[in-house]
């Protein structure tokens, strides 16, 4: 079913896919790679996008028939990333019965007075379907941690907030994702990588570009002043929550035609191991079929 160029796929993700985050470092991730593929290669590119896509389609095709699986995608980033560019370009071809969206904001008052993972655990996918979150219980390791004073709306008690919190968090994570994946929710979590040069590049163009004004906020280039703080947060939350069924996918976010290949690839690459297939029928389930076109036929 996969067209020649995505035969061998999941070497083509592997530099980009963290297992274990023992000894992690952003810094030996470049936000500009391409993975050895320059800027003449775009066009082509393209065209491979659009076969991942065209795979992504019939395989979440047979993943809505079967019910077996379901299949949980995490996309976190720094403002401008592209994360609302990559949900949208890689999504393009599926049907939207089998995925669902959602972005998570600053919490409501009600949110902050449940546990963290309360907000998303409602929104999780089904077996069957494909599960996508703009943003996720991840914000709880990382613009709390870089914003420690928002800890004080949620109210835990002061024994829970000592010198090993964070770590806690960190487990509790592993726990749930471990939970999701024995109860057949597989998943991705993707960190998209761009630079502070590149998401300058990206502000100014929102402010020049009338078409682009309504992405910018003044809040955003507000927590650029913590881009040192946010990605060491980063750095400790991969560390601590990437494994084996729930691995981080650092991709490079500076060239968004690689960012949205690379993601399609990772999508695509998680489905085939789920040895999806178009349920059987019982040979009771073929005589009502035999019988039905029998009826048909007789009108």
């Amino acid at each position: 079913m996969e067209p020649k160029r995505f035969k061998n796929i999941h070497k083509f993700i592997e530099p980009y896919v963290i297992e274990d985050g023992t000894g992690f470092r952003l810094t030996n991730h470049d936000p500009g790679d391409t993975h050895n593929l320059n800027s003449e290669f775009k066009p082509e590119a393209k065209k491979w996008l659009e076969q991942g896509i065209m795979i992504l389609s019939e395989m979440q095709d047979m993943l809505y028939a079967q019910s077996h699986w379901g299949l949980l995608l995490i996309f976190q980033a720094m403002d401008a990333a592209g994360k609302d560019g990559t949900i949208k370009h890689v999504m393009s071809g599926i049907n939207p019965q089998g995925v669902e969206v959602v972005s998570f904001k600053a919490p409501s008052a009600e949110e902050i007075a449940h546990d963290f993972l309360w907000r998303t655990n409602r929104c999780l996918p089904a077996r069957g379907k494909i599960g996508i979150f703009n943003r996720s219980y991840y914000e709880e390791v990382l613009v709390v941690r870089v914003h420690p004073e928002l800890l004080e709306k949620q109210k835990i008690p002061k024994e829970f907030r000592e010198d090993h919190f964070w770590k806690g968090r960190y487990e509790d994570i592993m726990a749930f994702e471990q939970y999701l994946t024995r109860n057949g929710i597989a998943i991705r979590k993707f960190f998209l990588n761009v630079s502070k040069k590149e998401q300058k590049r990206r502000f100014l163009e929102r402010l020049e570009n009338p078409e682009k004004n309504w992405k910018f906020s003044a809040a955003d280039v507000h927590e650029r002043q913590y881009w040192d703080d946010y990605h060491s947060a980063y750095e400790k939350m991969i560390r601590n929550t990437a494994s084996r069924n729930a691995p981080w996918v650092v991709v490079p976010a500076d060239n968004k035609w690689f960012t949205r290949l690379l993601v399609v690839a990772t999508i695509v690459d998680a489905l085939a191991g789920m040895n999806l297939e178009y349920p059987k029928l019982t040979e009771q389930q073929r005589a009502q079929l035999k019988a039905a076109r029998k009826q048909l036929d007789s009108e």
